[in-house]
C-alpha cells in the first residue's frame, strides 16, 4: 500500500424545500432558518478550523433562495416568519390565540434526547406544559404567562443553535447560563446573534469555495425528481410491478425538466461567482434520458446511489455482486454525442454516519470510519478506488452530541492527515483524468432509473398517497398550460414559480403511513395550500379536491423520517 492512495468525496447535500407561502411571503415552516443557525454554519465552521481538509457541499437553489430572504430580513429587522417576529415581540401579553398556539406547537420541536434534556431549564418549561396541555386543548391558551412563552421561545432557539456559537459567542453563553426570565433585551441580543449568523452563511461557504477548499454544486431549482417529470413510467425500470399514478404522464415534463436545469445554473453562478461543474440530481434521481438532459446542459458531472449502479450493471449483464468490483470507479455515461461522469455513493459508509456513528464515541466511529477506507485500499490491488461518500449535510446531526462536534473535528483532523487518504472532488477527480494521472471512466451504455434510496423511486411514487399526490399535481399542470399564455408577463412568472414549489420532491417523501402524523399533516397541507395558490394565480377556482388530506402519516420513520438508508 505503500505510495498508493485512495481518493474520497465526503459531499454534504443541503436542502430545503421552499417553506414560504408565495401569496403572502409569510414563511409557513421554521427549518431553513433554524439549519441554517445550527447545522450550515457548524458544518462552514469545522472546515474553518480544518483548513487542510476537502469536502464538497451540495447547495440547492431553493434553499439559497431562502437563505438569501433570510438575510435581507434581518438586514431590515422585518421578519416574515411569525416564530422570529414573535421572538422580536415587545408585548407577548397580548399576542393571540392563534401565536399561543403556534410557540407550544413549535417550540418543543427538537430531538429531545440531544437537544432538549441537557438544558435543565428548558426540561422544566416540558414538564410544566406536560401538566397544562388539557387546559391548552380547551383553548386556554393564556393560562401559559407572558414570561413562560418569552424562556420558551428563547431556549428553543438556543436549542437550535450551532456548537460553534456555543463556544465562540458569549451572548449565547450569558443566555445558557441566565437560564430563565428572560428580558426583551435578552431576546434582542439572541435576535441580533441570528440575524448575524444567517447573513454570514453564504458569504462563509463562498470564500471556503475561493479557497479552493471546497467544491460546490447545485441541484434542478426547486429539487423535482427529474426522471420523473421527463417520464412517470421510468418508476418501472426499478419497480416493475409498482402501480403509478392515473396520469398516464406528466404534461410537457422534459421542458419543465430544462427550466429546472437551466435555472439552477444560472442562479448558482450568480451567487457563488462560479458555475458549477456538477450537479446532485433532486434525491440522486437519474434516468438515461435525465443524464442526457443534464450532459446537453454542460453538466460534466453527476452523482447518485450504489443501488443504481448495481442495478444498471445487472440490467446490463454485468457482475454487481461485490462492491469491490464496481463500485469504486466513476463510469461514463453517454447518449451518443454527450458525455456526463457519474458517481455513485458508497451506501454503506454514507448511511454510517448518517445513522450508526451518533451512537458511538467519536475516536471510536473515526477510527471505524478510518479502517473501512483503508479496507477498500488494501483490496484494490493496483487500482487507485474513488470513494465517494454523500449524505445529508443537515439533519444527521441533532442525534450527534454536541450536534456532531467532536465526529466532525476528529473525522477531518484524521482524513486531513492520513498519508494514504486524499480528501479531494468530483472536479478534482476530472481533472486527474483529463491529466492522464487516473484512469478514464469506464463506459455505461444504459442507466436503470433509481434515487440514492433503495435504487428505485418508492419513496416518491408507487403508494395510494404519493399517487394521488402527482395526480393532483398533473391535473393542476393541465390547467397551467391551458391558461397561462391568457396572463400578462409579471403573472406568468408568479405562476411558473408556484408551479415549480409544487414539482418539488418533498412534498412526496412525506406522504405515506410510515410517517409520523404531524409531519404528514404539515407537508400536505403546505402541499395542497401551494396546488391551491397555483389555481387562484392562474384565475381559477382550486377543485375541491384540494379540501382533502393526501396523506394522514401514522407511522414513526427512522431518525424523524428525515433521512433514509440508501438500502432498506
Amino acid at each position: 500500500m505503500s505510495g498508493q492512495k485512495l481518493l474520497l468525496n465526503l459531499y454534504w447535500h443541503m436542502h430545503q424545500p421552499d417553506y414560504r407561502d408565495l401569496t403572502s411571503g409569510e414563511y409557513i415552516l421554521p427549518w431553513t432558518y433554524l439549519h441554517a443557525l445550527k447545522d450550515y454554519s457548524d458544518m462552514a465552521y469545522h472546515l474553518e478550523l480544518n483548513p487542510a481538509a476537502r469536502v464538497s457541499f451540495n447547495f440547492v437553489p431553493i434553499l439559497v433562495e431562502q437563505l438569501q430572504d433570510y438575510a435581507g430580513q434581518a438586514r431590515h429587522g422585518d421578519w416574515r416568519d411569525p416564530l422570529l417576529r414573535l421572538l422580536s415581540k415587545p408585548d407577548l401579553e397580548r399576542i393571540t390565540d392563534a401565536e399561543c398556539q403556534l410557540i407550544v406547537d413549535s417550540c418543543f420541536k427538537a430531538h429531545h434526547e440531544k437537544m432538549l434534556s441537557p438544558f435543565p431549564h428548558y426540561q422544566r418549561l416540558l414538564h410544566l406544559y406536560e401538566l397544562i396541555e388539557p387546559l391548552m386543548q380547551s383553548g386556554q391558551f393564556h393560562y401559559l404567562s407572558a414570561q413562560y412563552k418569552a424562556d420558551l421561545l428563547v431556549w428553543y432557539h438556543l436549542a437550535w443553535t450551532g456548537e460553534s456559537l456555543r463556544r465562540k459567542n458569549k451572548v449565547i453563553q450569558d443566555l445558557m447560563q441566565k437560564g430563565l426570565f428572560f428580558t426583551l433585551e435578552d431576546r434582542q441580543a439572541l435576535l441580533d446573534v441570528i440575524s448575524e449568523t444567517l447573513q454570514g452563511i453564504l458569504p462563509r461557504y463562498k470564500a471556503l469555495l475561493e479557497k479552493g477548499q471546497i467544491e460546490l454544486s447545485t441541484t434542478p431549482y426547486y429539487h423535482p425528481i427529474l426522471p420523473l417529470l421527463i417520464d412517470l413510467q421510468s418508476a418501472h425500470d426499478a419497480m416493475p410491478d409498482a402501480p403509478l399514478p392515473q396520469s398516464a404522464t406528466y404534461p410537457d415534463g422534459h421542458t419543465r425538466a430544462i427550466a429546472h436545469v437551466e435555472a439552477a445554473k444560472t442562479f448558482h453562478e450568480k451567487v457563488f461567482g462560479q458555475a458549477a461543474t456538477g450537479m446532485w440530481p433532486a434525491e440522486g434521481a437519474v434516468s438515461h434520458a435525465a443524464l442526457s438532459l443534464l450532459a446537453e446542459q454542460n453538466v460534466a458531472w453527476a452523482a447518485t446511489g450504489q443501488a443504481v449502479l448495481a442495478n444498471s450493471l445487472s440490467k446490463l449483464g454485468l457482475a454487481h455482486e461485490h462492491p469491490q468490483q464496481y463500485l469504486y470507479q466513476p463510469y461514463r455515461v453517454t447518449n451518443g454525442q454527450q458525455d456526463i461522469v457519474c458517481f455513485f455513493r458508497d451506501d454503506q459508509l454514507s448511511d454510517k454516519i448518517g445513522f450508526e456513528y451518533a451512537r458511538q464515541y467519536a475516536s471510536e466511529a473515526v477510527h471505524d470510519f478510518i479502517q473501512s477506507l483503508e479496507a477498500i485500499l488494501a483490496s484494490s490491488g493496483d487500482e487507485t478506488p474513488v470513494v465517494s461518500v454523500i449524505l445529508d449535510g443537515e439533519n444527521a446531526w441533532e442525534y450527534y452530541p454536541y450536534n456532531g462536534y467532536y465526529f466532525l473535528q476528529e473525522l477531518y483532523q484524521a482524513l486531513a492527515q492520513h498519508p494514504s487518504i486524499e480528501m479531494t472532488t468530483f472536479s478534482d477527480i476530472l481533472g486527474m483524468q483529463q491529466a492522464q494521472t487516473l484512469p478514464q471512466p469506464a463506459l455505461l451504455n444504459d442507466i436503470c432509473a433509481g434515487s440514492w434510496v433503495y435504487g428505485t423511486f418508492s419513496t416518491w411514487i408507487g403508494e395510494t398517497a404519493k399517487n394521488r399526490a402527482w395526480d393532483l399535481l398533473c391535473a393542476a399542470k393541465q390547467q397551467y398550460d391551458q391558461y397561462i399564455h391568457q396572463l400578462p408577463a409579471a403573472a406568468k412568472d408568479k405562476c411558473q414559480q408556484q408551479l415549480s414549489i409544487c414539482e418539488g420532491s418533498d412534498w412526496f417523501w412525506w406522504f405515506g403511513d410510515y410517517n409520523d402524523t404531524f409531519t404528514v399533516q404539515s407537508f400536505d397541507q403546505l402541499y395542497r395550500r401551494n396546488l391551491s395558490n397555483l389555481y387562484q394565480l392562474l384565475g381559477l377556482v382550486p377543485p375541491e379536491s384540494l379540501s382533502r388530506p393526501v396523506s394522514t402519516g401514522g407511522g414513526q420513520a427512522e431518525n424523524a423520517g428525515t433521512m433514509r438508508r440508501g438500502q432498506s
